[in-house]
């Protein structure tokens, strides 16, 4: 189902001691994952049974590639907690078409890395097989601007968590550019990635996905609230917006950068079918209220015209 690796392909974790920006030729690295076995089963059957219990074990992928890009907004907790909004998410994107590429951003939690962090990783290693990168597209991004930096995704399980997902419902035809965000109030540097993912994506079918928590650790009702005026100002593709709510309120979103900078790509590509699919807490799951973490799946597809 997984190709082999490309002859030269190390693995291993890659510990650079010096961040490299702009260097247009890919590494030959592929990331280890660092939370399987945690976050996520390490052994393959068993991760292969959950997966297809989170997505729905009626789904049936359209066979066909997306009509065109797509965006959507999927949590990355551990699959007890927030597996099945993130399988919502996917399996709405999947009922849809097959993207030939995805363009992961993820949250920083480290802090290391860039404000946007490019990583050129040769590919993912995941309990179902390696995720290829689209080395095409990251050269493109590079020579565009974005900085290429490892360092962002060293210890990073923001975006390793959805890659099951991905692997699961569509093997060895999917590739993978992965784009690390730190979350700041710095609106400009999200809407310049916004616009150079938008002008790279075109209208080719290719899925930009942001990975992120919503609040932390507040009482059900609470986050739920907090949540709600978030969601808002993402349904109505107001980025700036968001943002200037995320520090107004202080609020515990730890991919309010992935975010913001889907929400600037999605704009330039005219996404403007903005939809919450599922949220839920983590009180859902565990019966425990008193201080939960929100998950939000959202999607965004160009609308039908009218013609």
């Amino acid at each position: 189902m997984v190709r082999k690796l490309p002859e030269g392909v190390k693995k291993g974790l890659v510990k650079p001691l010096f961040p490299r920006y702009n260097r247009c030729e890919m590494g030959t690295q592929i990331r280890q994952p660092i939370v399987a076995g945690a976050f996520y089963p390490s052994d393959p059957s068993e991760l292969s049974r959950l997966l297809d219990s989170l997505l729905g074990e009626d789904l049936a992928p359209a066979a066909a590639p997306l009509p065109g890009p797509a965006g959507l907004v999927v949590p990355h907790a551990g699959y007890p907690y927030s597996g099945a909004v993130a399988g919502a998410g996917f399996r709405a994107i999947a009922e849809r078409g097959s993207p030939k590429t995805v363009i992961l951003l993820g949250a920083n939690h480290t802090g290391f890395g860039r404000t946007v962090s490019l990583g050129d990783y040769a590919g993912w290693e995941t309990p179902l097989g390696v995720v290829r990168s689209n080395a095409e597209l990251i050269r493109q991004l590079a020579e565009s601007g974005l900085p290429i930096d490892n360092s962002a995704f060293i210890r990073e399980h923001s975006l390793e968590v959805e890659l099951p997902f991905i692997v699961r419902l569509w093997g060895d035809s999917v590739t993978l550019v992965p784009i690390c965000v730190l979350s700041s109030g710095d609106w400009g540097a999200y809407e310049e990635a916004g616009r150079l993912i938008a002008e790279a994506v075109a209208d080719r079918p290719i899925l930009i996905a942001a990975s992120s928590d919503f609040t932390h650790y507040e009482p059900d009702r609470l986050a739920r609230s907090l949540d709600r005026s978030a969601i808002e100002k993402i349904l109505a593709l107001d980025g700036e917006g968001f943002i200037e709510e995320w520090m107004r309120r202080r609020l515990s979103i730890c991919g309010a950068g992935a975010i913001a900078t889907l929400i600037a790509a999605s704009e330039r590509l005219q996404l403007t079918g903005g939809t919450l699919l599922d949220y839920r807490t983590s009180g859902d799951a565990t019966g425990d209220r008193s201080t939960v973490v929100g998950y939000a799946a959202i999607s965004f597809l160009k609308e039908a015209s009218d013609d």
